[in-house]
């Protein structure tokens, strides 16, 4: 069978159509890679940042920790120094009221120190859980004490300046 120039462009012509559907088709596997590889990355980027935030959010709740313990042991010293004047002014009886505090005091701070984040936070969680509506006002109440804390501070800070 002779072949004809018809015949030839046709050939030539598919040959061609094939090539082409070839090379889409393995744009499309490329394209479908890359946003597979888009989409990977994309998901170890944000898991990265959120483990970064969780890694530094315990970082400040450990340091936090630590300032607690250290504010308790603070307090300790000053009423136990204040037990001594205590003693003096109301009686003995008194004074040693104000030592039990300290050691309770003492004892928290202590217990404060030795537990893990992860244990305080689970204690917490369980606290709330069991009483919600003393949790709720403890916290009122540390965040009124708060805010007077802080406004007396500004009020300090702007009687200093004049």
């Amino acid at each position: 069978m002779a072949t004809t120039p018809d015949s030839a462009n046709a050939s030539t012509t598919t040959e061609h159509l094939d090539a082409a559907a070839d090379a889409a088709r393995s744009a499309a596997d490329e394209t479908v890679k890359a946003g597979v590889t888009a989409s990977q990355l994309f998901k170890d980027s944000a898991a990265k940042i959120g483990k970064d935030a969780v890694d530094r959010a315990k970082s400040y709740a450990e340091d936090g920790k630590a300032r607690a313990g250290g504010a308790l042991d603070e307090i300790v010293k000053m009423i136990n120094d204040a037990a001594g004047t205590v003693d003096e002014k109301l009686g003995e009886q008194y004074g040693q009221y104000a030592r039990t505090a300290a050691d309770k005091v003492a004892g928290f701070s202590e217990g404060l120190k030795a537990k893990e984040l992860d244990d305080l936070i689970e204690d917490a969680r369980g606290f709330v859980q069991k009483s919600p509506a003393i949790a709720i006002g403890t916290a009122a109440a540390i965040g009124f004490v708060l805010v007077r804390l802080i406004q007396s501070g500004m009020a300090a800070d702007t009687d200093d300046k004049s």
